[in-house]
């Protein structure tokens, strides 16, 4: 065909002959190079997408942490570190070999052998959560971890992942191996705030990373994988386990041999008495809240310097403790307990059974009723008010309203001078007393001494019926001890900055405590709380040779037991009971909290070299001393007890006045209940005689004394 133009065929060489077909070798160059070819350019656009926004790796050596508060005791020793701490780096070179190896061990067998993530760690894994159907093993390098701790979020998503793989790759193109190593024990989180090999040391052991032990070190390398879970504080049992597992991984790495490993597994390893001491944490939280209060949010490391004595917390932990396990039959569930000195310092707080179980702080943040621990307030109103220790009462059956009081004995004695009805706790008495005197002025009393919480003014309230803390009735009682000044509780003495900088010290107060009560009344009040530790209710908690006195309480269906207590400037407040309110079996104020009142302060009272309860101020001119009350007091039988208060009451609606002076009726009113009014001559019952105490067998409760 003529004319111009291009034609076209298919196949064929240049003279028109047929192509050659591509032999299968080269079919297999030819598209891996178009593979390839694409996969440069997918994984350039890939890493350019999440490296877009990789986070600065200048801030390697930067620490991005809270401020840590370190609380310290009376006497300088830690309690507790709260917020983050950090350490001098540890020398990796002054380790001894096996606490390195023990990391690598059981996080990253492979470490020195992968260029940062290690394809067959990874494979495995994968394979392994394939297999379980979830998460059950991770491809984590050390690189990656600490190059997740350094610059990445926790968060578990594709970019972060390999964001990871990137900066994990760049560590190992710009560190050794063993920087990398170094960087990663000096940073890595162990647990209870302690940020780096040398803090977690120093936190789990008191002492440094270059003195621990095999098994210490094995313990510590077991807590990365889950710092809480494997906590030897909290989780004793379960980090003992994690920590073998780390042991048997040394052996297979021939870090250690058997023999090293045998010797650790039966050597035990012992977590600092700080940390054991869990005990102390409710005091650390109570304070906790006040520290931002008095200075703020924390924007440095500070150094609080407490009142507590850990060797009285300790004593305090122990009683109650011994008598939790021995009483849990009886159903007595929860326990707390405040000591104060004579100046309001807490000396020792517990606040539950265990810390770790819960938070909550019975000793502050419970509010439970007092039972006829709350009488002293109307005795010692009853007393202002013209009444002596010698005053002739009637436990008879009265009625107030609708209200008709009962004695937990379920009768009624009589005539009797007001110390012996104080020491037996004989409810009619208290019930009269309060209304005689006035319920409001009983309440301006209990004010005036340190109770904060509303009070109810109605009957009941004369026989306990309010809710208070133990810390509250603590710091009420504090006044019966040291003189009757009113005290209030405190734990912090001063804080300042690691460098001496001092951010507040609690201020004294240049005109000294506040005198609440006055003389005759305090001695009057002492000497009938001496007379129920002689030969009442809390006959149970006296303490040879230790001028002691005190006051128990026990409420409706005993719900709830309380023992006070006190000697020369040092007051204690006990309580036990359940958290749903429930009843325990029998548990009285002179049964279990007596029994760790006693154990406390037995153990408390060498230390503190506590001198006899104060007369307090001076008598008014002319006064002279009655006659001894304890020949009255002498008279009181055997087995008598706190009566039960009604429940509920009633708050007020607005808080009370501030205290007034207590009026004085020294003649009783018209109406008064029978129980005051001028007796008529009866027939009187010889009490029986009083009975010795009887020794608790072994392994059983203690007799109750009520």
């Amino acid at each position: 065909m003529a004319g111009s133009g291009f034609s076209f065929r298919r196949g064929g060489g240049g003279d028109g002959s047929p192509k050659p077909a591509r032999t299968a070798l080269q079919r297999l160059v030819y598209w891996g190079s178009v593979l390839a070819i694409w996969g440069v350019i997918f994984l350039v656009v890939f890493f350019a997408v999440f490296a877009r926004d990789l986070p600065d790796t200048s801030t390697l050596y930067n620490v991005d942490r809270q401020p840590s508060i370190t609380y310290l005791d009376r006497n300088g020793a830690l309690i507790a570190v709260r917020g983050s701490q950090m350490a001098p780096p540890a020398d990796l070179d002054a380790l001894p070999d096996y606490v390195p190896a023990a990391f690598i061990a059981i996080e990253d067998r492979r470490f020195y052998h992968h260029p940062g993530f290690d394809p067959i760690g990874m494979t495995r894994a994968i394979a392994a959560n394939m297999r379980a159907g979830r998460v059950v093993q991770g491809g984590s390098t050390l690189t990656q971890q600490l190059a997740k701790n350094l610059f990445l979020s926790p968060d578990q998503n594709i970019k972060r992942k390999v964001q990871e793989l990137m900066l994990a790759v760049w560590l190992e193109m710009k560190f050794s191996k063993q920087e990398i190593l170094a960087l990663y024990l000096n940073r890595v989180y162990f647990g209870a705030g302690a940020y780096g090999i040398e803090a977690a040391s120093q936190r789990y052991f008191d002492k440094g990373a270059k003195d621990l032990t095999v098994g210490e070190a094995a313990l510590l390398a077991g807590l990365l994988k889950a710092p809480s879970r494997y906590s030897p504080v909290s989780e004793s049992e379960r980090a003992a386990t994690r920590a073998t597992v780390v042991l048997n991984e040394m052996v297979d790495a021939g870090v250690i041999t058997p023999e090293q490993r045998a010797q650790a597994v039966t050597e035990p390893v012992r977590v600092s008495r700080t940390l054991a001491s869990q005990h102390a944490q409710y005091f650390v939280d109570w304070l906790d809240k006040q520290i931002r209060e008095l200075v703020g949010e924390p924007t440095e490391d500070m150094i609080v310097e407490t009142t507590l004595d850990l060797t009285l917390q300790t004593s305090a932990e122990r009683a109650v403790r011994r008598i939790l396990d021995r009483d849990r039959s009886r159903g007595v569930q929860q326990a707390a307990l405040v000591a104060l000195d004579g100046e309001g310092r807490v000396r020792a707080m517990i606040g539950g059974a265990s810390y770790a179980d819960s938070q909550f702080n019975r000793a502050v943040d419970a509010r439970r009723q007092a039972g006829s621990a709350w009488k002293p307030f109307v005795y010692l109103t009853a007393l202002e008010s013209g009444y002596t220790p010698q005053t002739m009462v009637n436990d008879a059956p009265i009625r107030i309203g609708n209200w008709s009081p009962r004695n937990y004995t379920g009768d009624f004695r009589g005539e009797m001078p007001l110390s012996q009805a104080v020491a037996q706790s004989i409810n009619t008495v208290a019930a009269g007393l309060a209304e005689q005197v006035g319920q409001g002025n009983v309440a301006r009393t209990a004010r005036r001494l340190g109770i904060t919480s509303r009070i109810g003014l109605e009957p009941a309230m004369a026989l306990g019926a309010v809710e208070v803390s133990p810390l509250e009735m603590a710091q009420a009682y504090d006044a019966f001890a040291n003189g009757g000044k009113r005290v209030e509780a405190y734990g912090i003495s001063r804080i300042r900055t690691p460098q001496g900088r001092i951010i507040y010290q609690r201020a004294s107060r240049e005109s000294g405590p506040v005198q609440a009560i006055s003389n005759p009344f305090l001695y009057y009040q002492n000497q009938m709380l001496r007379g129920v530790m002689t030969s009442g209710t809390g006959r149970s908690a006296a303490i040879a040779g230790r001028d002691t006195a005190g006051k128990t309480g026990t409420t409706s269906d005993y719900k709830d037991a309380w023992f006070v207590g006190y000697t020369g400037g040092f007051v204690t407040a006990v309580w036990v009971g359940k958290d749903d309110n429930s009843a325990m079996r029998g548990v009285t104020g002179g049964s279990s909290p007596a029994a760790i009142w006693k154990g406390f302060m037995e153990a408390a009272l060498p230390r503190l070299n506590a001198p006899d309860i104060p007369n307090g101020p001076a008598m008014p001119e002319g006064w002279r001393p009655p006659s001894p009350v304890e020949s009255l007091i002498g008279q009181i039988g055997d087995l008598f007890g706190d009566n039960p208060p009604a429940d509920g009451a009633v708050p007020l609606d607005e808080p009370l006045p501030e205290p007034v002076p207590p009026r004085r009726e020294p003649e009783p009113r018209r109406d008064a209940p029978a129980v005051l009014r001028p007796t008529q001559p009866q027939p009187q019952r010889d009490p029986p005689a009083p009975q010795p105490e009887p020794a608790p067998p072994p392994e059983k409760a203690e007799p109750l004394f009520f």
